[in-house]
């Protein structure tokens, strides 16, 4: 039995649900436009550090290991999964593409309000998978959303790699390449 998504908010003993995370959207793209991706994405990489060790509570109880470099490599994405799908986040699923990227995509990710943009935009998330992966690995990580149910794409897309895949990546999409493109999937 999973235990509720509240119960899960990590040391630092605070949790935001959908709605506050959708007002501060709301609230800095009205009061802060030209700084409102870089806010977002700020405090998302600050929150990777409580949802990382909102996972390392959740882990012996729900996958019966006691820190995550214990996971088997073959059950990591269905762990991963069950948490975030346990904590509210949403269902998701993650998967090798191309050259030395993951995927993680979802159809019901938390901070997408489908049909309400003309690009990606669940910056939050962007930054707070950056650094809860990066936690995960011992390496520096980086995240792009390059699909977004908030532009009526079907699902949440986030690319996971070093900055300097992402960096390629994004550069080859500026001259319009697709990010599949640019990654060799």
């Amino acid at each position: 039995m999973t235990a509720p998504a509240h119960l899960f908010a990590g040391n630092d003993g605070l949790a935001i649900g959908r709605g506050a995370l959708r007002q501060l959207h709301a609230s800095l793209l009205t009061h802060a436009p030209d700084h409102a991706v870089t806010i977002l994405q700020e405090a998302g990489y600050a929150s990777g550090e409580g949802v990382y060790r909102s996972f390392c509570e959740w882990l012996p109880g729900q996958a019966g290991v006691d820190k995550p470099e214990d996971l088997d490599a073959a059950v990591f994405s269905e762990v991963l999964a069950a948490f975030f799908t346990a904590t509210g986040w949403g269902m998701l699923t993650v998967a090798p593409l191309g050259t030395g990227a993951l995927a993680i995509d979802s159809a019901d990710w938390v901070e997408a309000e489908p049909g309400t943009a003309q690009m990606p935009m669940c910056f939050f998330s962007s930054g707070m998978l950056a650094d809860f992966l990066g936690r995960l690995s011992g390496e520096t990580v980086a995240a792009m959303e390059v699909e977004c149910r908030s532009r009526s794409d079907a699902r949440c897309r986030f690319l996971t790699a070093t900055p300097a895949v992402l960096q390629r990546v994004y550069e080859e999409m500026t001259q319009g390449r697709s990010y599949l493109e640019a990654l060799g999937a």
